[in-house]
């Protein structure tokens, strides 16, 4: 109890919560996409977007008004999400199925993406020697979609978490971009393992044939 009362209490009393309801976010995490976007300029004007892990919105809410109404985004996550922008196609379920995987690759009828970014994590045990191994997994199962049905010269942003396995992960990542860059918002709290990595430039995956073979 002593744990669930010092989260409660550090919850209602941070700035960046406080913020979110004032401005209408269903979630602060949207203040750490709103950093990113700010630096980084991921999002433009029409864009098609996959937002993996996107509930309870807060990241939609920021990448809808990026992209406007010209914009598309198929947003997946095993939860319902709060809210729903008119630009968007959601697919609730989880992202280990290939039942939403194929409904995933349906909603972009073939065509490829400009930004893939995912937030997902896993439900944590706090034993890394779990937690961290199904976090990469989620990673894995993100790069594998980004090979499909990302465009040559696309973004991928995505949440991971310091510790064993990453590195590996991140030489991969680093040989299928051109440019791998590192943030951690300031709404992410500093006690936080959590990072967020921008990899830019897409160098191109597997081919029309590899989609439609799964």
């Amino acid at each position: 109890m002593t744990g669930s009362r010092a989260w409660l209490r550090r919850h209602l009393t941070d700035p960046f919560v406080k913020e979110a309801k004032k401005q209408g976010y269903a979630s602060r995490a949207a203040f750490k996409l709103l950093s990113i976007q700010e630096k980084d300029k991921i999002f433009k004007a029409g864009m098609t977007v996959v937002d993996l892990g996107a509930a309870p919105g807060g990241w939609l809410q920021v990448e809808s008004a990026c992209v406007g109404v010209r914009g598309h985004i198929i947003a997946l996550d095993i939860l319902p999400l709060e809210i729903m922008p008119p630009q968007v196609t959601f697919i609730q379920g989880d992202f280990n199925d290939q039942e939403v995987l194929d409904q995933l690759y349906a909603a972009i009828s073939k065509k490829k993406v400009d930004v893939i970014i995912s937030d997902m994590a896993p439900n944590f045990s706090g034993q890394s020697c779990v937690d961290l191994p199904r976090s990469i997994h989620l990673l894995e199962l993100a790069l594998d979609a980004a090979m499909h049905i990302l465009k040559p010269g696309g973004t991928f942003l995505f949440k991971a978490f310091q510790g064993e396995g990453l590195e590996a992960f991140l030489k991969t990542i680093k040989s299928a971009f051109k440019q791998v860059k590192y943030r951690k918002p300031d709404a992410s709290r500093a006690e936080s393992k959590e990072i967020y990595v921008l990899a830019i430039g897409f160098r191109g995956g597997y081919t029309d044939t590899d989609t439609d073979n799964g």
